[in-house]
């Protein structure tokens, strides 16, 4: 009886304590041993627990979710190789910096590294992949203010500086079943934490000075914007810019191309427009200020690449960080963003700076959007696939996009719009697997939500689609299925070998419609335009999960997308 005493406060305790720190949501894959927490979150009456049977699924929801809500999502799994399962996912976590408490239960100290079923070393497992790692101690009720401490740490870890996983590795006795009828249960004798303090990280009034200098001088400036979360920068940045007179580069994971801020300077054309020679070698900055990750475009990492000797390159990040692969001279500004952009725009008139440099990548993004929106064949191609879905996407919602071609085209052919729409991916580690499980966790946030994913992408993760079934959640899945892995056939010469197919081509030829119909999803295979549509208009006024296979060419897409970049490439040369 003591026993459970000492587990049904302890844990209730250290339960409570994460709903106190502001989280909302746990994540749970059933298991004998993690028996004691999961009751705990399930029982809290101000705690969403959501159930996914699969760890590493799980884990890649919890990414999802996290990343929409953008506040930590806790984890909850058993001892042994389900842990081990969670590790993709907190790799993604790490890089992304995307919030998340991983909760491990674990054997007891006596039964650790004595042969004991389904006790692995758990100790440091996720190792420099999380930010934190404690070990916590047996249950013990007079260790509460303890047991809440580590939370409340768990929680302050995981958000603080660069935000990323934490784990906390948590031994358990039998037997496992708390007792939820006990009196001075989850609040009774809960301590009072304070949180810690935290201010602003910004530039000197010399530092200002500086800056404002290097924008109002002769010198042609470039911001760049790459992937980042924080949805107040675009306001501050945009209006930074237009009163510097300098062009937006931003990519399309920026927060940039959509919502109703000013996007006079914002180009979203610029990784089309340097594949071509002459923009290439001829159009270079003097200095680029780089906010967030690096930009997904390749042609933009080659550009800086190109001219490294001449371009002043800054980076500006809040915290300590050094987030640059292209491998040039880089000063590095660890001041918050929003911070920054509204420090100088406070220096800057609107209109001080006049230059023909802002008005010739403006009018080269126009001829380059002309290009890549003009009306396709018949022939369905990953392009327009794109362009219909940004229509047909509804205001206020998400869309997650898969990685290896569906980002790249949404980069090409996701034009900037007044629509409120949260553009997603999992960009850290840039893999192709969890990605169905972190679109519908990002789906169980409540916003509507679409996922666009590759055939191969789809596959790799295809039992993720349990939870939308289990959980009741609304997603429309745009397939691209090009039957295998259609960026490899941008590799040069790599088509020429006899090998392709087997090593880079990967075809599955496999039939989604009865995998999705196993899950209780409606299937459509649209052959054309107007069905495709008609199908994602007819997607987002249904409930459950809606997935709509666009069927390509591998053989042809390719060229499809060199004929839009030649095109443009003429048609700069011609404007000259």
């Amino acid at each position: 009886m003591e026993h459970v005493l000492d587990l049904s406060r302890y844990i209730t305790h250290f339960a409570d304590q994460f709903v106190r720190s502001g989280l909302e949501d746990a994540v749970i894959s059933p298991g004998s041993r993690s028996t004691p927490l999961a009751l705990a979150f399930r029982e809290h009456e101000d705690m969403n627990t959501w159930i996914n049977l699969d760890e590493r699924s799980a884990a890649f929801f919890a990414l999802g979710l996290a990343k929409a809500k953008q506040k930590p999502v806790i984890l909850v799994c058993t001892s042994g190789t389900a842990a081990a399962n969670y590790y993709p996912a907190i790799v993604e976590a790490y890089y992304s910096r995307v919030p998340l408490v991983v909760l491990t239960a674990d054997r007891p100290h006596e039964l650790r590294d004595v042969g004991a079923s389904q006790a692995i070393e758990q100790l440091n497992m996720y190792g420099s992949y999380v930010k934190w790692f404690h070990d916590l101690a047996l249950p013990d009720q007079t260790m509460l203010f303890y047991a809440r401490k580590q939370a409340a740490r768990a929680v302050q870890e995981s958000t603080s500086g660069q935000q990323g996983p934490v784990h906390i590795n948590v031994p358990l006795r039998e037997p496992l079943v708390p007792d939820f009828s006990l009196d001075g249960l989850w609040s009774e004798g809960a301590p009072s934490l304070s949180e810690p303090l935290s201010g602003e990280t910004k530039l000197t009034e010399e530092q200002v000075r500086t800056f404002k200098e290097l924008l109002l001088s002769d010198q042609k400036g470039l911001i760049v914007c790459g992937p980042q979360t924080d949805a107040e920068l675009a306001d501050s940045l945009t209006n930074f810019a237009s009163k510097a007179g300098v062009p937006v580069f931003a990519d399309p994971l920026s927060r940039l191309r959509t919502g109703k801020h000013d996007k006079r300077n914002i180009i979203e054309n610029y990784d089309a427009l340097l594949k071509g020679e002459e923009i290439k070698h001829q159009l270079r900055p003097d200095y680029i200020i780089r906010f967030g990750a690096m930009p997904v475009s390749k042609a933009y990492l080659k550009w800086i690449q190109l001219h490294s000797s001449s371009i002043s390159h800054y980076v500006v990040d809040e915290h300590s960080s050094y987030r640059e692969p292209a491998g040039v001279s880089t000063q590095f500004i660890w001041s918050n963003p929003r911070v920054f952009s509204v420090q100088l725009a406070g220096k800057l008139e609107e209109g001080s700076k006049e230059n023909d440099w802002l008005n010739t990548w403006q009018e080269l993004n126009i001829l380059a959007k002309e290009e890549m929106l003009r009306e396709p064949s018949e022939e369905l191609n990953e392009g327009h696939a794109v362009v219909y879905l940004s229509e047909a996407i509804p205001d206020e919602s998400i869309l997650f996009i898969g990685n290896s071609m569906p980002i790249r085209d949404v980069d090409s052919f996701f034009m900037s719009t007044p629509k409120s729409v949260e553009l997603m991916a999992n960009r850290g580690a840039n893999g192709i697997d969890g990605v169905v499980s972190s679109a519908i966790g990002a789906a169980a946030s409540g916003k509507p939500a679409t996922l666009l994913i590759g055939d191969v992408s789809f596959f790799h993760d295809i039992n993720g689609l349990l939870a939308a079934k289990q959980q009741d959640i609304d997603l429309t899945i745009v397939v691209i299925n090009n039957d295998g892995g259609g960026i490899f056939s941008y590799l040069p010469k790599v088509g020429e070998s006899e090998h392709f197919e087997e090593l880079f081509g990967t075809p599955l030829g496999i039939d989604f419609k009865r995998i999705v119909e196993t899950y209780g999803g409606n299937f459509q295979r649209v052959a054309s335009w107007e069905d495709y549509k008609k199908a994602l208009s007819i997607s987002y006024k249904e409930k459950g999960l809606q997935v709509i296979e666009v069927v390509t060419s591998r053989t042809t897409h390719v060229e499809f997308h060199k004929d839009r970049w030649r095109n443009i490439e003429e048609a700069v040369r011609l404007r000259r």
